[in-house]
C-alpha cells in the first residue's frame, strides 16, 4: 500500500513538475488619443481565440496583453489592432482601417493629439 501511494506521489509530481506554462505576457506600442480607442484597440484583442487580457494606457499608449500560445500569437494580436485602424510598431493600418475610426480618434492628426494633451 505504501509503494503504491509512493507511486502515485512520484507521478504527481512529475506530471505537475513537466507542466508547461502556456500563457505568454507582452507589452505592445499602440498608437491612440482617448477612451474610444482604448475599448476599440482592447475589444480587438478579445475577438482573437487565446487572449485572456488586454490593457491599453491612454496615455503610455502601452498595451499590456496575456494570451496562450498555443492558440495565437503576437502577430496575430497587432494585426488584429490594425484592422480596426491602429499602428502598432509592427504593423500599420491601412488607410481605410484608419479613416473608418471616429474622427476624435485621428492620431495621425496633430491637431486631434494636442486636443487630448489636456485630458
Amino acid at each position: 500500500m505504501k509503494k503504491t501511494i509512493a507511486i502515485i506521489a512520484l507521478i504527481f509530481i512529475s506530471a505537475t513538475s513537466f507542466a508547461q506554462n502556456k500563457n505568454a505576457k507582452a507589452s505592445l506600442e499602440v498608437d491612440g488619443v482617448c477612451g474610444m480607442c482604448k475599448n476599440r484597440i482592447e475589444k480587438a484583442c478579445f475577438k482573437i481565440k487565446g487572449v485572456k487580457s488586454a490593457i491599453w494606457d491612454v496615455k503610455t499608449h502601452e498595451l499590456q496583453v496575456i494570451y496562450n500560445e498555443e492558440k495565437t500569437n503576437l502577430n496575430e494580436i497587432h494585426n488584429s489592432i490594425a484592422a480596426v485602424g491602429h499602428d502598432t510598431k509592427e504593423i500599420k493600418a491601412s488607410d481605410e482601417a484608419y479613416d473608418a475610426v471616429h474622427a476624435c480618434c485621428k492620431y495621425r492628426d496633430d491637431e486631434v493629439v494636442d486636443d487630448h494633451k489636456d485630458e
